[in-house]
């Protein structure tokens, strides 16, 4: 992938009028890449034949839910993943986003936030600034386990392995960048959701929460990814 205009891109929504406007919008903004399937099994299908570069994923489906499907989905890839739903309370969002999701937008929506948002997640994960080849050496050591940034997992010396999601990937290089520093809650939510991280503070503590889970020997009281109360955390040193 050249640019974030050859990205494949999957809806999954039931919705068949909609499919039809979100593929136009998309289309028209250059993206040549857009599919559209109504219900979980064609999602399924789609992704073991070929996953794409983002799924779009309505939660309302008629063969299941997109949560459900969400945990599928992270369960062997951690392709973005944009939630566009009618449902807009926060208890769904907070769920999506704790799940893994990269981005929730409810419906109705704006076109140009919609183009926006994906762009946005497009860049992050594909084409983050510095981005550069990953090499053997490109690892995090914490302790008794090593965060590999290129297979995107962590592994304790015991063998177990932990997937870790884009946006934990993208948590982990910002506190690496600034370790043992303050990196404040604003430049953590900015690095996840672009200008668009107002009010996703309780969706921030709940993929610290899960990072804790997944590098931290004990999650509850963390030796490495500390809180700075009320500024925000901090990646300590050895």
């Amino acid at each position: 992938m050249q640019n974030i205009y050859e990205s494949h891109i999957l809806l999954v929504d039931d919705n068949v009028q909609l499919c039809g406007m979100v593929k136009g919008i998309l289309q028209k903004e250059g993206f040549g890449h857009v599919e559209a399937v109504a219900d979980c099994s064609a999602c399924r299908r789609r992704c073991e034949t070929a996953m794409p570069d983002l799924i779009i994923l309505d939660i309302g489906l008629p063969d299941g839910d997109g949560f459900s499907l969400m945990n599928e989905i992270r369960a062997r890839s951690n392709v973005p993943v944009l939630f566009l739903s009618a449902r807009d309370e926060d208890s769904d969002r907070l769920l999506g986003l704790g799940l893994g999701a990269d981005d929730y937008l409810t419906k109705p929506f704006l076109p140009r936030e919609l183009v926006l948002r994906l762009s946005a997640i497009l860049k992050r994960t594909y084409f983050p600034p510095g981005m550069q080849k990953e090499t053997a050496a490109d690892a995090l050591l914490l302790g008794e386990r090593t965060v590999d940034f290129g297979e995107g997992i962590v592994r304790d010396s015991a063998g177990q392995v932990w997937k870790l999601t884009a946006k934990e990937i993208i948590i982990l290089r910002k506190l690496q960048e600034n370790r043992g520093r303050i990196v404040t809650f604003d430049t953590l939510s900015q690095a996840l959701w672009g200008d668009f991280y107002y009010g996703y503070e309780n969706s921030l503590m709940v993929h610290i929460r899960r990072l804790r889970e997944k590098i931290e020997e004990t999650p509850s009281a963390p030796r490495f990814l500390t809180t700075v109360r009320g500024l925000g955390y901090k990646l300590e040193k050895e």
